[in-house]
């Protein structure tokens, strides 16, 4: 028996995206029309095509829309035409210091140029040239501040790079671009601190229409940078701030692509694909929660098809988890029940239920094959799998 407690249902996201301008990234959309889109940037030389090529196919493979690659040298600017022609997603080239470059990433086919007003000598008197040469060829610009590389007026003004600082440096940087009627922009203003960087992003999104780029800059390991960056990326996106992101970590670029990923998926940003939904353990627990989550997640690693799994360990609130999901266990006393789609199909001792769920996962995907009704079971997206 089902008891309507009159809640009303969960948003599908918690705030509507701020209006901006519209950009087209070498085909993909960037902007309030579009969805938020993922980037990462290579760490390999851009001089290197082939290992370049490699690492973009890994990231694209992963989910990454966007790349960035660095051109700090000669060699690197003459290996964009290549890069830009083979990669499968848009290439970014990312120029500090020398001006030369960003007309080389326009002639050769790059998606968006990435300058740093702070690093670029005699940008200024530059911006004239660099605007009509990307206007001609249809390149967005992204105007990216970055804590660390403030310009030195902007410095001591301010005396360290606080937002206001930040928002400053990428407006007054814009502002020398649509003075020759050049808007195709987006703009990033990075911190290492979470609360200055959205604070930073606020006051921006406030001044004006461009597409914001999100990221903590410099923000970590992986550990520390995830949770940083989620903080953050949080705090603007469930707000609608926010069109493109970039998870900064001291690890490799893919893991970057997957933190994104995970964090637009939790705010309904992105369809969301296989969801693990497992309890904490406590002392409630008669079984080995942590166990069963590990073997459940390893068993189902590529999972494509939307599915939420709850893996539940005890009776208080394994079996309404189990329920909710399309696939789940309540277990407790040395065995589990089986929940698929809200019913339970089967008990089943200890032992059996990580191969169990697995067999019952595998058939729901089987059965979701073209068929979408899957699609629907999340708000914007995917059904889960919930371990607890």
């Amino acid at each position: 028996m089902t008891i309507d407690l009159g809640m009303p249902e969960a948003p599908a996201v918690l705030a509507p995206r701020r209006r901006t301008r519209q950009l087209d990234v070498g085909g993909v959309g960037v902007g309030s029309d579009h969805p938020v889109s993922v980037q990462s940037m290579t760490t390999t030389l851009t001089s290197d095509i082939n290992a370049t090529l490699q690492q973009i196919a890994e990231l694209t493979a992963a989910g990454c829309d966007i790349v960035r690659v660095a051109v700090p040298s000669a060699d690197d600017a003459e290996a964009l035409p290549a890069i830009a022609k083979k990669s499968n997603i848009p290439v970014i080239a990312d120029i500090h210091f020398q001006p030369k470059y960003v007309f080389a990433a326009i002639d050769a086919g790059c998606a968006a140029v990435r300058v740093n007003p702070g690093n670029i000598k005699k940008f200024d008197d530059k911006v004239g040239e660099i605007a009509k040469a990307a206007k001609d060829a249809g390149t967005p610009i992204r105007i990216g501040v970055n804590a660390g590389s403030l310009e030195p007026s902007i410095m001591a003004k301010y005396g360290k790079a606080t937002p206001e600082a930040l928002v400053e440096s990428a407006l007054w940087e814009a502002s020398l671009f649509s003075e020759h009627d050049f808007h195709d922009i987006k703009i990033s203003v990075k911190h290492h601190d979470p609360v200055t960087m959205v604070r930073a992003y606020e006051l921006l999104a406030e001044q004006c229409d461009y597409p914001l780029h999100l990221g903590v800059t410099e923000a970590g390991p992986t550990f520390q940078g995830t949770i940083k960056s989620a903080t953050a990326f949080g705090a603007l996106l469930s707000r609608g701030i926010g069109d493109t992101i970039r998870v900064s970590l001291s690890a490799p670029p893919i893991e970057e692509v997957r933190v994104g990923l995970s964090i637009l998926e939790s705010l309904n940003l992105r369809p969301r694909k296989l969801e693990i939904v497992s309890c904490p353990s406590c002392g409630r627990a008669q079984v080995d929660v942590y166990k069963l989550a590990d073997e459940v997640t390893a068993g189902l690693e590529g999972m494509e098809v939307p599915l939420r799994v709850a893996v539940m360990g005890c009776v208080v609130n394994g079996p309404g988890e189990a329920r909710d999901a399309d696939l789940g266990v309540a277990s407790g006393n040395g065995k589990g029940q089986i929940f698929v789609k809200g019913e339970v199909i089967k008990t089943v001792p200890e032992a059996q239920i990580v191969e169990t769920l697995i067999e019952e996962a595998m058939r729901l995907a089987e059965e979701a094959g073209s068929d979408e009704e899957l699609a629907g079971g999340v708000a914007g997206g995917a059904p889960t799998v919930t371990v607890g």
